[in-house]
């Protein structure tokens, strides 16, 4: 059975990084995509950043060049780096994992994703 685990959340001042982790079990596709997305209360998912196995990488207008994700295929792990965050960006952070098709366009959005996390909750003070 497929299970995503986050890790890494908490409390940070706006500014500091944070660095939120996801550890993937028995999900071994080899073409596959995944992704971090962050909900606030009842709005939309929405994708932040997202890596396939050709290790393409597609980020959100807002993070772009503040976030990095990455991915340690070796411990089945995917990272997301967050620099300089802001308090509206507070929200809880969720590792998302689907079959990759080899098509591109709907890299961040949560429609192609099969397999999530529970979420890890990011609170960021101003």
């Amino acid at each position: 059975q497929v299970q995503l685990l986050e890790s890494g959340g908490g409390s940070v001042q706006s500014g500091v990084s944070l660095r939120v982790s996801c550890a993937t079990v028995a999900f071994g596709h080899p073409n596959y995509y995944m992704c971090w997305f962050r909900q606030v209360s009842e709005k939309e998912r929405g994708g932040v950043a997202s890596i396939n196995s050709d290790g393409e990488i597609f980020y959100e207008d807002s993070v772009k060049g503040r976030f990095t994700i990455s991915v340690d295929n070796d411990k089945r792990l995917l990272f997301l780096e967050m620099n300089n965050q802001q308090p509206e960006e507070e929200a809880k952070y969720y590792c998302a994992a689907g079959r990759w098709f080899k098509v591109h366009g709907d890299d961040l959005k949560a429609s192609v994703y099969t397999h999530w996390g529970r979420g890890t909750q990011v609170t960021v003070s101003p």
